[in-house]
């Protein structure tokens, strides 16, 4: 009879192995994406990665491949940080006011990861353009929008309709307001608030 302990083994040893893999591809996109913020996109190489993360070329080379594997590496990891921070916001017994709190979530994590905001909106590396897999994968990360207006529509707050249809017009209204109050053309959140909630009223339930 073969005893199952090298098999157990051999599992904790992979399951180390993948963590130290994803330990360390975290700790390159974190560079990465410092550089972006801090030196823009030309200091974006695989050399001043290497550098900065104190690891060789050609671990980055294995990991993604090339420069514009990396690029969409950080867009995806950017888009799974905002769903990691959009999925931590309490579950409210309202569905309305869970979505009106993912709303301001959704602020908080764009400002407060402005090296991935830019990358993810704002063309921060010029010529990169994420492939359509990644947009699908990109707006998934942004599916609980979806599934608590699915649940605001049962509840009967909002009108019945395509939930992605609402939940896209409330990103268009989020991300025009969120782009001029980077660019310093509005000062504060107000703005946001009152153009999220123009348009989760538009799609209220009664109105046409």
């Amino acid at each position: 009879m073969t005893s199952s302990a090298p098999l157990g083994l051999q599992g904790a040893y992979l399951q180390g192995e993948r963590a130290g893999h994803d330990e360390l591809r975290s700790r390159l996109l974190d560079v990465a994406v410092n550089l972006l913020e801090t030196d823009g996109p030309d200091s974006l190489t695989i050399r001043r990665i290497a550098t900065e993360a104190a690891c060789t070329t050609t671990v980055i080379y294995t990991m993604f491949g090339n420069r514009e594997g990396l690029a969409e590496a950080l867009y995806l990891e950017g888009f799974e940080r905002f769903r990691r921070l959009l999925e931590r916001v309490p579950q409210r017994r309202d569905p309305l006011e869970h979505l009106r709190a993912l709303v301001h979530a959704y602020r908080d994590a764009c400002l407060s990861e402005p090296g991935y905001y830019s990358l993810m909106f704002e063309r921060a590396i010029p010529g990169f353009e994420p492939s359509e897999r990644a947009r699908t994968l990109a707006r998934a990360a942004l599916n609980i929008f979806d599934r608590v207006i699915s649940d605001c529509i049962a509840a009967g707050h909002l009108n019945p309709t395509q939930p992605r249809r609402i939940a896209d017009a409330l990103w268009a209204a989020a991300q025009g307001a969120i782009s001029l109050e980077r660019s310093s053309h509005l000062r504060d959140g107000s703005s946001y608030e009152v153009v999220t909630e123009a348009t989760i009223r538009y799609f209220a339930a009664g109105k046409d």
